[in-house]
């Protein structure tokens, strides 16, 4: 039986063992509301306050009151804008944000426009790197919060944040980044980046779903945007998911000890699939920026062929890998990331996204390169477009 092969992670990755055996408890014997004030209540608020020390010292914030937990990374970025847009907007209406932001921010951006905010989008080049000083142009008198992600998940380009933030800060704007794609991965420090908020979520660095956190420095107002109870500091009300802040907390403490040596196996064997890849197939080409780009990530193109049937055609062979964000994977349409950098509506229909995991291995690598030379070949066979000397 062939092994199966998951490639996928970018969308979802399987919670660390580790992080499961944390989170036991807090189903089978720590059950109480942490709102509570019995024994049982009070169990689960010393979790849940130990979990947020622990994420903030993960990020270098200064307190621990500073992170709000949240359902995720999308939770995350609509408390940030909504919030801190609602709550300043008699300073200004003018918010920037990257053309290659998660597509919770770009929606996020239609909706406050429909509110009176003007968005304006800054253009990244053909790598996905947003330009600084693009940002100190763009910056007026009515700007009142700029965000910007650390690295793109989809092409995995890692963005200029530290200079970006030193920028902002000139000006006295705030700075939001979604990190969700970056942190566990690479290193992340608020206040070396200079930020402002910053999303961040569970499942990207191998806990569990369904719950995330946002970064917001002391100081920051911003109004909530679900009301009820008034947990988490009255800025996120409900119950507050303890089983999976704890295991959020897990995750975070796994990664600051075993980030960099993982990175690095990562790295290494994204390294040996893109040159077995564009060694071996013609017309392949690397998407995002080819050394500045997160350690998991490889986004490549095929031309003449589209990313959904290799995709398809992979999956018969047992390997698990994507065309895009799984976000906006409910759309026929290209990948607004790719079309971002300047790509055709063909080159970007032809993408194909692997996303390493720690479960991966060397052999796993060797098996996708075995199989994806053929697969291109045949699907190019079948494509009218595809010119005659590349199927020969």
């Amino acid at each position: 039986m062939v092994k199966s092969i998951y490639m996928d992670n970018q969308a979802g990755a399987p919670v660390e063992p580790r992080v499961f055996e944390a989170m036991k408890p807090h189903f089978l014997d720590i059950w109480g509301n942490p709102s509570s004030t019995h024994s049982y209540g009070q169990q689960s608020r010393e979790a849940v306050e130990k979990s947020r020390e622990t994420v903030a010292r993960f990020i270098g914030a200064e307190r621990s009151n500073e992170v709000v937990f949240t359902s995720g990374g999308t939770e995350s970025n609509n408390l940030a804008l909504i919030g801190f847009a609602q709550r300043n907007k008699d300073k200004g209406n003018h918010i920037l944000v990257s053309s290659i932001e998660h597509i919770s921010i770009l929606n996020i951006c239609k909706y406050l426009t429909k509110l009176g905010f003007a968005v304006t989008y800054l253009p990244v080049d053909k790598t996905g790197l947003v330009d600084p000083q693009s940002v100190r142009e763009e910056l007026t008198d009515k700007t009142i919060l700029v965000s910007v992600m650390v690295a793109n998940g989809e092409i995995g380009t890692i963005e200029p944040i530290r200079e970006i933030g030193e920028i902002v800060k000139e000006k006295n704007v705030a700075f939001h980044t979604d990190a969700v794609a970056a942190v566990g991965k690479i290193p992340f420090d608020v206040k070396t980046e200079k930020i402002d908020m910053a999303s961040l979520s569970s499942n990207d660095m191998y806990g569990p779903k369904g719950v995330g956190a946002v970064y917001i420095k002391s100081g920051t107002r911003i109004s909530p945007i679900t009301l009820g109870g008034g947990q988490e500091r009255g800025l996120r009300s409900g119950s507050e998911n303890v089983p999976g802040i704890v295991g959020m907390a897990k995750a975070a403490e796994i990664a600051s000890k075993e980030m960099q040596s993982l990175s690095a196996r990562l790295q290494g064997m994204r390294e040996q699939l893109r040159r077995g890849i564009l060694d071996s197939v013609p017309r392949a080409y690397l998407n995002g920026h080819p050394a500045q780009r997160l350690p998991d990530n490889l986004n490549v193109r095929f031309s003449y062929i589209e990313g959904e049937s290799l995709v398809l055609s992979l999956d018969m062979e047992g390997i698990s890998v994507s065309s895009g964000s799984a976000c906006s994977s409910k759309t026929l349409e290209p990948s607004h990331v790719l079309l971002a950098l300047g790509l055709s509506h063909e080159e970007a229909h032809g993408s194909l996204l692997f996303s390493l995991g720690r479960e991966n291995t060397d052999e796993d690598v060797n098996r996708v390169l075995e199989v994806v030379p053929g697969i291109v070949q045949r699907l190019r066979k079948m494509s009218p477009l595809t010119p005659k000397d590349l199927v020969l």
